[in-house]
């Protein structure tokens, strides 16, 4: 199995791009302040996802999705600020919102799968 392969990395890659696309058209301020933090956090969802699936070890893999749920919650306390602050509409923040749901999910069975040997059929 490829990284590429994970349906919640390939929806955590999608989630950093949806992201960048919104913060990308704020003011010099906004972007300076929430937008780096919003992306960064959105980014490193994917990026931590990754670096536990090229960890030696199940445990150390286990420990980078861990990291990989918490940039996933801050995520969401970024998107909470912008549409606080009317950076994000009403409408991207309910759909980024439910793409965060969806993944945790997703990151959560894929926790529970590492180490565990695939059943033979």
């Amino acid at each position: 199995m490829n990284l590429e392969d994970l349906q919640v990395y390939q929806l955590a890659m999608e989630l950093g791009e949806e992201v960048w696309e919104i913060v990308i058209q704020w003011n010099y301020f906004a972007k300076d302040t929430i937008g780096k933090q919003l992306v960064r956090s959105a980014d490193s969802v994917a990026a931590n996802l990754s670096e536990g699936f090229g960890r030696f070890s199940y445990k150390e893999n286990k420990q980078f999705c861990y990291y990989a749920r918490g940039s996933l919650y801050e995520t969401r306390t970024w998107l909470a600020k912008g549409n606080n602050r009317n950076l994000i509409n009403d409408d991207d923040f309910n759909s980024l919102n439910e793409d965060i749901e969806s993944i945790g999910k997703k990151l959560n069975a894929y926790i529970k799968s590492i180490g565990k040997k695939p059943i033979a059929q």
